[in-house]
This record gives C-alpha cells, structure tokens and sequence, in this order.
C-alpha cells in the first residue's frame, strides 16, 4: 500500500528555535506553508506532530495555532486538532459585507493621519501590480496596498480585523486569480482611492472604497456559482 506524503515533510526546519522565538516562527512558517499551498485546505495538523517537527513543546505550538486561527488560516476542534481552512466559499457576499464595514472605518480614520512615505509606498504596490503576472505576488501587493491605506488608524484591533480579512483574499486569489479569467487586473481603483487619500477626501475615498469592494464580491459570487466574468455559464 503507497503512503500517504506527510504534509509536513514540505516545512524544512534549520536547527534548533530560541524559547523566546519559538511561537513567532512556528506561526510565520506554517502561515507561509498554507498560503503558499504547501499545506492544502483540509489538512489536519497535530500539536505533538507540530512540537517534533519544531523541537519544541505543545505550548508554543498551541500559541501559534491560535493565532492563525485568528487570521481565520485554521480551524481549531477541541480534542482533534487544527485544520487547514477552506478557502472562500458560497459565504463571500456576507464575508465582503462585514469586510467593507470594517475596511471603511479603517480607512476613515487612517486617512488624516496618512503622510508621504504611506502614499509613496501605495503607489509602489500600484506601480508593481501593473506589472506583475505572479498570482501569488498579486495577492500580496493588494493586501499591502491597502494596509498601506489603512494602517495608521489608530485602533489595532479593528486592524487585525482588516489585515485578517485581506489574508482570506489573498489566499483565495493566490490559488484561484488565473482560473477566474480576469487576466491583467486594472488599477484604476487602486489609483482612484490613493488620488482621494492624497486629498484627504474621506467620505469620497470611502465611498470608493465600498464600489470596489462591491465589485469585488460580484466577481468572485460569479466564479463560486460557475459563471465566467461575464455573468455567464462556464463551459465544463
């Protein structure tokens, strides 16, 4: 009988991790492993699996997992263990519903603290996502952009939020932008809101904000119901 891979042979581990890192990088390497899709959606993850592979105890190994299942990368089940999480499903319309609330207050207050360096970096990412044919790089530079709006609200947790919410779309444009047809993404939005952030316009920019989320939403429901970018029927 062929055995099943070990999914975890995919993490190489360079010798022994500090006491006082060994949570930070357990989270970072395994966060990398499931964004990249080294660790598929579904797979199971043991903490004692996890502690052999780290050289470490369950603790740290706990720690980690909790946080990735804040950033919605991991189901938790008591007494079985984490899951790898799906990737976004038929719940799209009300995941981009709480994302535009959260994303616009982010944004409202972020924007009249905002200074040179912020824009500069946000038109880097515009400038480099003309470009860019890499599927997983694109997804990166989006939630990077974005950040780069949102970033000086003041109110951390409300940015977790928003950070966690982008990870979820960059995790489902990494593994299903080429399959949705879309080709070169235009950049119009993101240069729409960058102008409107520079002008501190901010129930304008806002207002943005919301249509290209709107769009967003009605791309990715007609890829989850099988239709092309057009609003038809996929072929088969």
């Amino acid at each position: 009988m062929t055995q099943k891979p070990n999914p975890l042979s995919s993490i190489p581990v360079s010798g022994p991790i500090p006491a006082h890192l060994a949570r930070s990088v357990i989270e970072e390497t395994l966060r990398s492993a499931i964004l990249d899709g080294r660790l598929p959606c579904g797979t199971a993850l043991r903490q004692q699996d996890l502690a052999d592979l780290f050289g470490v105890s369950r603790m740290p190994v706990r720690e980690a997992l909790r946080q990735l299942e804040a950033q919605s990368l991991l189901h938790v089940i008591t007494h079985k263990g984490a899951i790898v999480a799906p990737l976004v499903e038929g719940d799209a319309a009300e995941t981009y519903a709480l994302r535009i609330l959260l994303e616009s207050e982010a944004l409202r207050l972020s924007i009249p603290l905002l200074d040179a360096d912020d824009f500069a970096k946000a038109a880097r990412c515009i400038d480099t996502l003309e470009t860019e044919t890499d599927y997983a790089e694109i997804g990166t530079l989006n939630r990077q952009f974005h950040m780069a709006l949102y970033g000086k609200a003041p109110n951390r947790r409300l940015l977790n939020l928003v950070e966690n919410g982008l990870i979820e779309e960059e995790r489902f444009l990494r593994f299903n932008l080429e399959s949705m047809g879309l080709g070169k993404i235009s950049q119009d939005d993101h240069r729409q809101l960058l102008r409107m952030a520079e002008e501190r316009d901010i129930e304008q920019c806002v207002k943005a904000l919301e249509n290209h989320l709107n769009r967003g939403v009605e791309v990715i429901t007609r890829y989850l119901n099988g239709l092309d970018p057009l609003g038809k029927k996929a072929p088969q």
